[in-house]
């Protein structure tokens, strides 16, 4: 029997003027207002943030950001810093997504620098990690994800880690309509599990919140919800509805 909280975050990409977001934030709250024994997130972009907090603000949505830059302040021109991410609301923060670490050049070493920053700062990370389609085909998954998780949380002990929530996120399966198996990221998200309690400790690895992405829909929640080291889901395309995201959020009745 699982004792975490499951989390359903939405990672809004880049979609939706502020206008947009509200109305989609507006209606979601709608339709989830009552929801209980689940925290919900949805991350609009930047431009967003502001007006979707407004709109989300004494409801049962927290909000997130897609991502952020490693020091308060500076010359850092077209970036933003958790204190920024703060100020508007912001309570998670989304770091090392597969299309940052594939298109804007994203490295362990990075993500790290980022989680130490989120962390600093008081937002909730929600660190990815996953693997192409070539590495899983070349039986490298795990190794991977050892890696990624290792090299992600150096520098951090674990009493720093309580609020760390880790993502997988299978980089094949990322807007591709494939989705895996529940017993693969069941195997997964056990095998992130038994690296946590490794490097961690036995407290930390029963408590940290392992979540699932990769073309979560509201016909595949409910199976892998009962994956007993799945804790919910990061949420993409299927979280740009109100409808679609409000059904996933209610897997559980």
């Amino acid at each position: 029997m699982k004792n975490r909280t499951p989390l359903i975050a939405g990672n809004w990409k880049m979609y939706k003027t502020p206008p947009e977001a509200a109305e989609t934030a507006g209606q979601l709250v709608e339709s989830v207002g009552a929801v209980t024994g689940v925290d919900i997130m949805i991350a609009p972009t930047f431009t967003a943030l502001e007006s979707v907090a407004r709109v989300i603000k004494n409801s049962p949505v927290a909000l997130g950001a897609q991502n952020l830059y490693w020091e308060d302040e500076g010359a850092f021109t077209g970036e933003i810093s958790g204190p920024m991410l703060k100020s508007v609301g912001c309570q998670y923060c989304i770091i090392g997504h597969s299309e940052r670490r594939q298109s804007f050049g994203e490295t362990d070493e990075t993500v790290n620098k980022k989680i130490h920053a989120a962390i600093q700062t008081g937002l909730k990370p929600i660190f990815c990690v996953g693997e192409t389609e070539q590495e899983r085909e070349a039986k490298q998954t795990l190794s991977v994800l050892d890696k990624q998780v290792k090299e992600g949380l150096k520098r951090l002990v674990s009493d720093q880690l309580d609020t760390l929530i880790i993502a997988y996120e299978p980089v094949w399966a990322i807007g591709t309509g494939k989705t895996a198996t529940d017993e693969q990221a069941q195997e997964v998200h056990q095998f992130i599990r038994s690296l946590i309690e490794k490097s961690f400790g036995n407290d930390l690895s029963k408590s940290i919140r392992i979540l699932y992405g990769g073309s979560v829909k509201p016909d595949n929640i409910s199976n892998l919800m009962a994956m007993p080291d799945i804790d919910g889901a990061l949420v993409g395309g299927a979280s740009l509805s109100a409808e679609s995201f409000g059904k996933i959020v209610k897997f559980n009745g």
